[in-house]
């Protein structure tokens, strides 16, 4: 009887040491589990603050370009803009004339009578 009163006490302290190591291991578990969450909400944020900056950079890429190309275009002088302010105003002067030829439903607008007066 002593036999099996000494195997219950060591299967006893046996099961003890096996309950008191899986609470470590499940803490340790709790522990990693936690770790986890800080370092992936961690990552996010570096994530997010990346991607931010980015933008960031990005917009003040397209804005220095945009500032370059503003200054690489020549402003016109203002003897070109009045030609091309005449030419315009030629255009829509003449455009009545030319407008049935440009649609294919009337004759070359210049001819005969004009002709002979431009000579």
């Amino acid at each position: 009887m002593t036999s099996l009163f000494t195997q219950e006490i060591h299967l006893s302290k046996r099961h003890e040491e096996i309950v008191s190591q899986r609470l470590m291991l499940l803490q340790k578990m709790k522990n990693n589990f936690g770790d986890q969450n800080i370092e992936r909400a961690s990552l996010l944020q570096a994530t997010e603050t990346a991607s931010k900056r980015n933008q960031n950079l990005l917009q003040d890429i397209e804005a220095a370009e945009n500032s370059l190309q503003a200054r690489l275009k020549p402003h016109p002088q203002p003897a070109i803009r009045s030609l091309e302010t005449c030419y315009w105003a030629s255009v829509e002067e003449h455009f009545p004339k030319w407008e049935h030829f440009l649609l294919g439903k009337a004759p070359y607008p210049i001819g005969g009578e004009d002709q002979k007066e431009m000579k």
